[in-house]
C-alpha cells in the first residue's frame, strides 16, 4: 500500500470534495470532531505500525500480512504534528497508541517523550501484546506514558501458543508485572474468548487478575480477522461471559458513569456457596466490551488514524481518508484539521452502516484486519 500525495480520498470513491462540517455561528464552541448523529470524538486511537510479532488466530493469518513499507508509515515528527492538531484544534482529550504492536517501533520512547513535552496533561495510554514490555516498561513510564493495556487471552502455555501461534506467555506475564511495577496503572488486560479453546478459563483468568490488582476486560470477538472466518454462531457473547463468571463471582453494575467507554464495568464479589448473593468486599472490577451483541455506537467518541495516516471514523468503516498525503503535500494545520472534521462528519451511525447490526445481511466486513486498523 503506497502513500498517495494530494487531497485525501475515501477508498472506492470518486474525486469529489467531502461535505463540510456546518460552520459554527459566532460565539459557538469549536465544532471539533462532530458527526451527523450528534456525537463528538474526543478519544484518539493512533496506530504506530501495522507490524506484529504474534499471529493471533482472531486477528491475522499464520503467515502474517503484507506489511506497509517504511516510507508509507507516519514518521515520529508526523505523528507529533497530527496529535498536536487533534489536541490543539479539534478537542481530542485522550490518546491511545496502538498497532499492530507498538513495541516493535524503535523510536517508541522518543515519540512518547515528544508527545508528553507538547501535551503535559494529556492522558496517553498504549495497547500492547506485552512481548518485550518487561524491558521497556520503566522507560515508557519515564517518557510520559500514563497507563497500559495488555492483551492476555490465556494463562496456560499451550492455549496461549494455540491462540497466538507463538510461545511467548512468559514474556507477556513478565511484561504485565513490569508495567505494574513501573507505575503504568491501572494495568488493564484484554481477553478474547474463543469457543472451545479458552472460554472455560474466564473465571480463573478473572480471579488471577483480581488477585494482582489488574482490571480485566473481556472482548467479544469481532469480524475483523484477516481470514474472514468470523461467524456469529461461534463467538462467545457478553451474556455467555457473564454466565461463565457467575460460577465463582457475583457481578453488579459499577456505580461510575460509563462516559463513552467501550467497556461496561461491573463490581466483582466472591459468590457465596448456594446463594445468588455475593459475600465480602468488592474485589475489583471487570469490563465487558460487547461490540456485537450489546453495541454502544450511539455514544462512540473515538477517531482513528491508521499507521499510514488514514482517518477511519468507525472501526468497521470501509471508507478511509488520507490525512498523511495531505500533510506531505505541504498543507497547513488548518487544512488538515478541516479534512479531519469533514471525514468525521461522515461517520456512519453504527458498524460502518446507517443502522446497528454486525450480523445484519447487509454488513460487509472491512478489508483491513484489526492489526492493520489499530484498535
Amino acid at each position: 500500500m503506497s502513500v498517495q500525495l494530494g487531497m485525501p480520498q475515501p477508498r472506492g470513491e470518486a474525486d469529489a470534495p467531502l461535505p463540510s462540517v456546518p460552520a459554527a455561528r459566532p460565539g459557538d464552541a469549536p465544532a471539533g470532531l462532530a458527526d451527523r448523529y450528534g456525537r463528538r470524538a474526543t478519544d484518539m486511537r493512533l496506530s504506530l505500525t501495522d507490524k506484529c510479532n504474534l499471529r493471533c488466530t482472531y486477528c491475522m493469518p499464520a503467515e502474517g500480512l503484507e506489511w506497509l513499507s517504511k516510507q508509507a508509515v507516519m514518521t515520529a515528527e508526523e505523528i507529533v504534528r497530527i496529535v498536536g492538531i487533534g489536541v490543539g484544534q479539534l478537542g481530542v482529550r485522550e490518546l491511545r497508541l496502538t498497532g499492530g504492536e507498538p513495541l516493535v517501533r524503535h523510536d517508541l520512547v522518543d515519540i512518547i517523550s515528544a508527545l508528553r513535552r507538547n501535551h503535559p496533561d494529556l492522558p496517553i495510554s498504549m495497547t500492547t501484546n506485552g512481548v518485550g514490555l518487561a524491558k521497556k516498561a520503566a522507560a515508557l513510564k519515564a517518557a510520559g506514558l500514563t497507563r497500559i493495556n495488555v492483551s492476555l487471552d490465556s494463562l496456560h502455555e499451550e492455549t496461549f501458543t494455540q491462540l497466538t501461534r507463538r510461545p511467548f506467555l512468559d514474556q507477556v506475564l513478565a511484561g504485565v508485572d513490569a508495567a505494574w511495577a513501573a507505575g503504568l496503572g491501572p494495568v488493564k488486560l484484554n481477553a478474547v474468548l474463543m469457543r472451545g479453546i479458552n472460554d472455560a478459563e474466564a473465571p480463573s483468568l478473572l480471579d488471577w487478575a483480581l488477585g494482582r490488582g489488574y482490571e480485566l476486560r473481556f472482548i467479544e470477538q469481532m469480524p475483523l480477522d484477516a481470514d474472514h472466518g468470523w461467524t456469529r454462531r461461534n463467538m462467545i457473547t457478553a451474556a455467555e461471559i457473564r454466565r461463565l463468571l457467575s460460577e465463582d463471582f457475583v457481578l453488579s453494575a459499577d456505580p461510575r458513569a460509563r462516559d463513552g467507554a467501550p467497556a461496561e464495568r461491573f463490581e466483582v464479589r466472591r459468590r457465596t456457596a448456594g446463594s445468588d448473593a455475593g459475600s465480602g468486599p468488592v474485589l475489583g472490577t471487570v469490563g465487558i466490551i460487547a461490540s456485537v451483541t450489546e453495541p454502544f455506537c450511539s455514544d462512540c467518541r473515538r477517531t482513528r488514524i491508521t499507521a499510514e495516516g488514514k482517518i477511519m471514523s468507525c472501526l468497521f468503516s470501509r471508507e478511509e481518508f488520507d490525512l498523511l498525503g495531505l500533510l506531505r503535500s505541504g498543507a497547513g494545520d488548518a487544512a488538515l484539521a478541516q479534512r479531519w472534521q469533514d471525514a468525521m462528519w461522515l461517520k456512519p451511525k453504527a458498524h460502518g452502516m446507517d443502522h446497528v447490526g454486525l450480523d445484519a445481511p447487509d454488513f460487509v466486513q472491512p478489508d483491513r484486519s484489526m492489526s492493520a486498523i489499530g484498535g
